[in-house]
């Protein structure tokens, strides 16, 4: 592409401050053209270091972009991002992709019939050294199953304590579940079933995955943790011993400009399948849809 992707962003809160503002700023291939929010005010705020416009509507943020990066609720994105894909705009999404199958289904339907690019920011897949460990780890002879710990006190206080659909009952296994789920199914093959699924009443997470090939995995999750630093942390195990995810956690910035990279190189090649495609998205709803169907 000869000239700087357009992208515009709905929503101005504290992801769009932290990654996609700068993200989109900072990246060659990339000009942050656009914010359309809920509250002017937030998204006057939000778009002024860049030199952004503030627009009064989506329809007027489609007109101006040719890309549209979303920080919204699941609920929200499952509203707008068919439209902006049947606009002919790329899309940049947030995890979950939806609110239930039905709207991720429809995000995969509108972007399979415009044939845009259009990538789930699942930003752990993008770190070098998860892409490293899955390599590692598909590779493997012998392998039984696998494990994850996502324990983090992120909806305690910070920037997410005012989120209402992460405070929800719910909120950890929808915000950080994606992530961890993930990662899990990519390391050790599809996720087929949900053997058991438990919430506590102070919301720790434990549940039992069945994978293809009669292959098992267990996670534990939770946001309400109070455990400095988070422990996050996965392995696969079998007959070789244990292959865990060691080294640095690169910094979310770092991961969502080699989404960036992927996602111009789709563009460039007129590509629409990638790990961290729409159809990745609408898997990985499936699941949690059954996670909490598990729980009765």
């Amino acid at each position: 592409m000869d000239e700087a992707l357009r992208v515009g962003v709905v929503g101005a809160g504290p992801w769009a401050h932290r990654v996609h503002g700068p993200g989109l700023s900072a990246h060659p291939g990339t000009r942050l053209a656009a914010v359309w929010a809920r509250r002017p005010d937030a998204a006057k705020t939000f778009a002024e270091p860049y030199d952004a416009a503030v627009v009064d509507g989506f329809d007027e943020l489609l007109e101006s972009v040719d890309a549209v990066a979303f920080a919204v609720p699941p609920a929200v994105q499952a509203e707008l991002a068919p439209r902006a894909a049947r606009a002919g705009k790329h899309l940049v999404l947030e995890k979950p992709l939806a609110a239930d199958p039905a709207g991720a289904r429809e995000i995969v339907e509108a972007v399979d019939e415009a044939g845009v690019a259009a990538l789930l920011m699942l930003t752990r897949r993008f770190a070098p050294e998860v892409q490293e460990w899955l390599a590692g780890v598909r590779g493997l002879d012998g392998v039984q199953g696998g494990t994850g710990r996502w324990l983090a006190g992120g909806l305690l206080a910070g920037d997410y304590a005012a989120s209402e659909w992460r405070q929800e009952q719910d909120g950890a296994l929808i915000d950080a579940g994606p992530h961890a789920i993930d990662l899990l199914d990519a390391a050790l093959g599809e996720i087929e079933q949900v053997h058991f699924a438990h919430r506590s009443s102070d919301g720790l997470w434990q549940l039992v995955f069945g994978h293809a090939g009669d292959l098992t995995s267990t996670l534990t999750l939770s946001l309400r943790m109070p455990v400095q630093p988070a422990m996050v942390d996965f392995a696969v195990y079998g007959e070789h011993g244990q292959a865990p995810l060691l080294g640095r956690r690169t910094a979310a910035r770092e991961c969502y400009a080699r989404m960036l990279d992927d996602l111009l190189v789709m563009i460039r090649e007129e590509r629409t399948e990638h790990p961290c495609d729409v159809r990745r998205g609408l898997h990985l709803q499936q699941i949690l849809a059954d996670v909490l169907a598990r729980l009765g």
